[in-house]
């Protein structure tokens, strides 16, 4: 069975401190680039808020809703005075305003494509369905713009261990990656939150501990 299924051997990052910095919607507004980020996007409803709380073990750093489509701005938090985790705005909410989508585009493709600090992208899937036209348009960008990026599947405490591999090869497939390029990720139960905070060590060259 594959690694991705398990821990990382590696050492995982550890958060020793974690604070809100600031909203924006433009360059302009966004924080100096002193330090390396760690972008996270998916869908508006795939679980993004929860799995980065899970990351840093702080239940409410970032607000989850029962609505998705909530978040409009991009969220910047420092992690350990060294690098920021940055929250972006939800993608393929139906309900979301035309409006809000149309703002959507041009502000993602400013930071993700200009940005000189980001050291790439965590991409969160759900586990439960194949990847979405959205998902797979966005995938697509990343590979042209050349921007790193790590798949997540989410929510994998609402399926049964025996599924996990299929939904890693679904994912892989569909995405043009190979299965251990995959993260299982549960926040409820916090599977799979090592294997992920050690690969972001590797992208930003940070120590571990």
């Amino acid at each position: 069975m594959t690694a991705s299924l398990y821990e990382s051997v590696s050492a995982p990052l550890i958060i020793k401190s974690v604070r809100f910095v600031k909203s924006a919607v433009r360059p302009a507004h966004y924080p100096p680039i002193d330090w390396p980020e760690v972008a996270f996007a998916g869908r508006s409803n795939v679980g993004k808020s929860s799995l980065i709380n899970c990351l840093v073990q702080r239940k409410k750093l970032v607000r989850t809703s029962r609505t998705p489509g909530q978040t409009q701005t991009i969220n910047f938090f420092a992690i350990n005075e060294a690098f920021y985790f940055v929250d972006l705005p939800g993608y393929g909410f139906a309900r979301v305003p035309l409006a809000v989508k149309q703002q959507w585009g041009p502000m993602m493709r400013s930071y993700l494509a200009e940005r000189t600090s980001l050291a790439g992208v965590v991409h969160i899937l759900d586990i439960r369905h194949p990847p979405t036209a959205d998902d797979l348009n966005l995938w697509q960008w990343f590979r042209e713009q050349d921007i790193k990026a790590l798949a997540v599947l989410t929510k994998a405490d609402k399926v049964p261990r025996g599924g996990w591999q299929a939904a890693i090869e679904r994912a892989s497939r569909a995405l043009g990656i190979i299965s251990d390029d995959i993260v299982v990720f549960s926040s409820a139960e916090g599977h799979g939150r090592q294997a992920l905070l050690a690969k972001l060590a590797a992208w930003m060259e940070v120590p571990a501990s």
